[in-house]
């Protein structure tokens, strides 16, 4: 059963993906079946800690594919296998195409550290387009969060290396791009 389930999600997230549109085309990998080991302790994540499947997505806040796999595949996933998925958050900005990326990926942190993390995260992808530092500190005002800690954090660059740690372990992974997930350590790349 075990092994059915991720297959099962991971055929999900292939059709859902497929049927929303003008999406990247997946990848082949060398070997499906490779399990890669992705460290996901002290990440943000949505679902029990227990769920006999762990999605892990290496993302981009800037990134048009990442926000098209928010918008149109994210929720319908977690909510077809609710208690069976936890998925799992790390960062991997491509600074050289979204100047943007890192900053909002460090103000998240900030955000996480206030315990709203996911809120964070589906503000920026709402509003991929406005990712300044004043809107970064808008979308905190907005959440309601303690503006002031936030912006210290924000400014001190307190989650610098922690973004660059998430984006050092997905290029040992092997990640080009994004959206990159593991399925139980099955890589699945692409919206």
């Amino acid at each position: 059963v075990q092994t059915t389930i991720p297959q099962s999600i991971s055929t999900s997230i292939a059709q859902m993906a497929g049927s929303q549109g003008n999406f990247a085309q997946q990848q082949p990998t060398q070997d499906p079946n490779q399990r890669f080991t992705v460290a996901v302790d002290g990440e943000p994540f949505i679902g029990s800690k227990d769920a006999p499947v762990t999605i892990v997505e290496f993302s981009d806040f800037q990134c048009p594919f990442c926000g098209r796999f928010y918008a149109q595949t994210e929720q319908t996933l977690l909510k077809k296998y609710e208690g069976k998925v936890r998925f799992v958050y790390r960062d991997f900005p491509l600074d050289s195409i979204h100047p943007y990326a890192r900053g909002a990926a460090e103000a998240a942190q900030c955000a996480y550290e206030q315990g709203k993390f996911w809120e964070y995260h589906d503000l920026l992808f709402q509003n991929q387009q406005q990712l300044t530092k004043d809107d970064l500190l808008t979308y905190a005002k907005q959440l309601k969060l303690d503006e002031k800690a936030f912006q210290t954090c924000v400014d001190s660059g307190k989650y610098a290396s922690t973004v660059n740690k998430d984006f050092q372990d997905g290029a040992a992974l092997g990640i080009n791009g994004t959206p990159t997930f593991f399925v139980n350590g099955r890589i699945l790349i692409g919206a």
